[in-house]
Parts: structure tokens; sequence; C-alpha cells
């Protein structure tokens, strides 16, 4: 009997024991967790400050487009585009480079991408530029001519710029580089033969189209 009430006081002190483990470790916990929040708010105030402060340095602009649109002129086209070049330049744009240039100079690197479309604009073709004759269609095609040469703005961009040390650089500079970069893509272009090339689309095309019609021997007589 002795042995068993012994026993029993043994298992009620390991419970006792036990739950005061537990109430401390609950206690540590609790305090831990009270002593934690006043720096998880510090911590979100900081977080949320540097995002204002990143905001504030690299805002993000607003564009507002005016709600009255003017259409000036609406024009029916016959263009056939034969065909379409993409090209790329280094523009190199520069001012004030001279002796006091590391003060006053402006320089910078562009990288143009940009795209010349050119075929033969078939409202030109009239009537009498078409001759049947013999089986054979004799067709008098107008001249291969540039639709389009402008830059893609997506793909181009400034690569580097330098600015002297009490200069803000030249505002318009940029601009200039871009407007030399159109010019110099479309020079690109036609020293590569573009309107030869797209005159041998067209003809090549319009011949397929002719037979279609059932015309089988076409000519074209400026070759």
């Amino acid at each position: 009997m002795k042995n068993t009430f012994s026993t029993i006081m043994s298992f009620l002190i390991l419970i006792v024991l036990a739950a005061g483990v537990y109430f401390i470790v609950e206690t540590v916990r609790e305090t831990a967790a009270a002593a934690q929040g006043p720096f998880d708010q510090v911590n979100q105030a900081n977080q949320a400050l540097q995002t204002q402060v990143a905001q504030l340095a690299n805002p993000t602009p607003t564009i507002i487009p005016d709600p009255v649109t003017y259409i000036n002129e609406i024009r029916s086209l016959a263009r056939l585009e034969t065909i379409q070049y993409s090209v790329e330049k280094v523009i190199t744009a520069e001012i004030g480079q001279g002796t006091f240039g590391f003060a006053f100079g402006d320089r910078l690197l562009f990288v143009a991408h940009g795209i010349v479309i050119a075929g033969i604009d078939m409202e030109k073709l009239r009537p009498e530029d078409m001759r049947y004759d013999g089986n054979v269609l004799y067709v008098n095609l107008p001249s291969a001519e540039i639709f389009i040469a402008t830059l893609d703005n997506e793909k181009s961009y400034v690569y580097d710029r330098e600015t002297g040390l009490l200069t803000k650089g030249q505002q318009d500079l940029e601009t200039l580089a871009r407007q030399t970069a159109e010019q110099e893509i479309l020079k690109a272009a036609l020293e590569d033969g573009i309107l030869v090339q797209a005159q041998r689309n067209a003809e090549a095309y319009l011949i397929k189209f002719f037979a279609a019609l059932g015309f089988n021997t076409v000519i074209f007589p400026d070759e």
C-alpha cells in the first residue's frame, strides 16, 4: 500500500513538473513575440519608407493623351509591299568636345534599330500601261519606291552618355541622333539595292497573280 502511494505521488509530481515546464515555455514564447512586435512594425515602416524613396527617385511617368483627336486626311492606298529591311546602326552624337570638353562637352552613343519597307504603288498603274498582244501580256510597272523608313523605338536606345562637369547636356542631342539614324538607315537600305530587289519581287509576285488569271506569259518591258 505504501509503495502504491509513493508511485502515485511520483506520478503527480511528474505531471506538475511537466505543466510547469510547459507554462514557462509558453510564457517565454509570448514574451518573445511581444518583444518582437515593435521591431516588426519598425521593419514594415522602414520597408514602406524605402519604397516611397525609390518611387521618388524613379517616378513612373504619367501619360495623358488629349481626348480630342483630329483626323487630317484619309487616303485609299493600293501599295504592294514587296520587301522589308531591318537595319541596325550605331550613331555617335557629340558637342563641345574641344579643349573644355571635360567641362561643357556632351556625347552620347545611340543604338538605332529601324525598318525600311519598299514596293510598288499599284495606284499609279494606268490602263495604258497594260497591253495584251499575241498571247503575251505586257505590263509597264511603276518604279519601286520607299514606303516606310523609320526607327523601331522599342529596340532603339541610348547606350551611353557622357556630359561635362558644368553642363546637364544638350537637350536636343538625342533628337538629332535619332534623326540622323533614320537618314542613315534609309541610306544603308538604298545602297544595298532595296529598290532593285523590291522591283524584282513585285514582278515575281505579279507573274504568279496574272498566271492565276489565265495570262501564262507576262513581260515587263522596263526590265
